[in-house]
């Protein structure tokens, strides 16, 4: 017949298999989580890098310029949104023209390419670049001092007298007026109008 005392060792003997297996069982659950959250954060961080964004296809794409001897990179004005590059700025030649733009095609996740460069010959560039100072400057003295365009943010550029317009402007008829604003500016070629409208107003 077992005593009391035997019955309580028997019963320690069960039990301690139990916890044992127990706490093994609930380590291997803290892990399996841990695993599961490092996966996660490894998948995020993998497909950030997957997917440039456009701050950094815009710096790729600058340096790959600058990194070759067919086009004057710093003459080169490079914008980036939703992956597609848009080149502005002047080249010498065609050849720098066309160099531009193969560079840029050539930048991984770089999806889409607008050469918008302006073909201006070495010897015509500072009359050229002087011109394009004063029709910047002649825009946005007009847009500043226009009724309708007093609160818009517009940005001007001009490459040879071709002159693209960018910023934000609260309605579709304050985008046309800057366009005819910078239209009316002696030396300008054509506009590009690149100016959001905000539909909220």
């Amino acid at each position: 017949m077992k005593t009391h005392h035997g019955i309580l060792l028997q019963m320690k003997k069960i039990l301690l298999p139990v916890s044992l297996a127990s706490a093994l069982l609930g380590l291997g659950g803290v892990a399996l989580a841990d695993n599961k959250a490092d996966k996660t954060a490894d998948e995020l961080s993998r497909n950030s890098k997957d997917v440039p964004n456009d701050s950094w296809l815009t710096a790729k794409t600058k340096i790959a310029l600058l990194a070759d001897g067919r086009v004057s990179g710093t003459r080169v004005n490079v914008e980036t949104k939703n992956a597609c590059v848009t080149l502005r700025g002047k080249v010498d030649t065609m050849d720098a023209k066309t160099a531009a733009a193969d560079i840029a095609h050539s930048v991984s996740g770089v999806q889409e390419v607008k050469n918008e460069l302006q073909v201006v010959a070495a010897s015509k560039r500072k009359f050229v670049d002087a011109k394009d100072d004063y029709i910047t400057s002649e825009i946005g003295k007009r847009i500043k001092n226009d009724k309708m365009l007093k609160s818009a943010k517009v940005d001007v550029r001009s490459d040879a007298g071709v002159v693209t317009l960018t910023g934000q402007v609260p309605g579709i008829l304050a985008s046309l007026r800057a366009s005819e604003v910078a239209d009316g500016v002696d030396g300008v070629r054509t506009v590009k109008n690149d100016i959001m409208v905000d539909a909220a107003k």
